[in-house]
């Protein structure tokens, strides 16, 4: 997906965000901007959003001597989501169309990103938005891939969320499931360190991407992530940032997030903050 002019505002946010997470140093705050803008000023040669994302957050690590802004944040995110692990296994357990409903908690806990949302009250909303049906669910076509499926791949997202992408693993217990997080910190996004505290490592193998983005960009990944991604029976790809850098890729995925900007969901022709669990084909492309 190319790089939309809405994306530079939010990018550029995102980046302050991460200076003042990282420092409280004004000088420093500036000169990031300046490299940020000059890296912004060249949107054209990056693939899509992601991959901006990557090179501004860089700036952040090198300038400030930080290099995860939002450790803290993540913490408090896993912390949250541990807390109501207990609830998500109830609220699925206790549904009828368990595949359907695991898969929207599952989505629900895309709302735990701080690229996009300040100051969540994690507490209040979650009741809220695991109500909420999908406006888009390619459920059929899921379950007949099931049925022939004996691996499948996951690609994380946000710290916090992989506590609920463990109750859509283990609703899945009977499959080979390999999850895969961010190479290192970027923005709130899940690090082998963050998916272990969720206790993945207990339900899923677990492995990095390769890549330094906060999304899966294909030509900066690793040769085993690249060989695990391309013999998967199923691919799930969570969130926005994934949605962007694989959704124009060679292969069959479900794309599995929460539309949480206007430039999304006029992708995905849903309205804003829809839930979308969406199959891609490989014919799509």
């Amino acid at each position: 997906m190319e790089v939309f002019l809405d994306c530079l505002p939010c990018v550029l946010r995102q980046v302050l965000e991460a200076s003042r997470m990282a420092t409280g140093k004004n000088e420093q705050h500036a000169q990031i901007m300046e490299e940020a803008l000059k890296i912004l000023a060249n949107y054209k040669d990056y693939q899509n959003s992601p991959d901006i994302v990557k090179d501004m957050h860089q700036v952040v690590k090198r300038l400030t001597g930080v290099s995860d802004p939002y450790k803290a944040v993540k913490e408090r995110d896993i912390k949250a989501a541990q807390k109501a692990y207990p609830l998500l296994r109830r609220f699925v357990r206790d549904k009828q169309n368990s595949l359907y409903w695991v898969l929207k908690m599952a989505a629900t806990g895309n709302i735990m990103d701080s690229a996009i949302y300040d100051n969540l009250n994690f507490v209040d909303s979650l009741q809220n938005e695991l109500t909420k049906e999908f406006s888009i669910c390619d459920l059929d076509m899921l379950q007949k891939t099931l049925s022939s499926a004996t691996n499948i791949l996951i690609i994380g997202d946000n710290a916090g969320e992989t506590v609920f992408d463990r109750v859509l693993i283990e609703h899945l217990a009977g499959y080979a499931i390999t999850y895969a997080v961010r190479e290192e910190p970027v923005i709130n996004d899940a690090t082998l360190q963050d998916a272990y505290a969720s206790g993945l490592g207990e339900c899923a193998v677990i492995m990095t991407t390769g890549c330094l983005a906060p999304g899966a960009i294909m030509d900066q990944c690793s040769a085993d992530f690249l060989r695990v991604f391309n013999k998967a029976d199923i691919v799930i790809s969570k969130g926005q940032g994934n949605y962007e850098t694989l959704s124009e890729c060679h292969r069959s995925i479900f794309f599995l997030l929460k539309a949480k900007c206007a430039v999304i969901a006029d992708r995905l022709g849903v309205e804003l903050n829809s839930y979308v669990c969406q199959y891609h084909s490989m014919q799509m492309v």
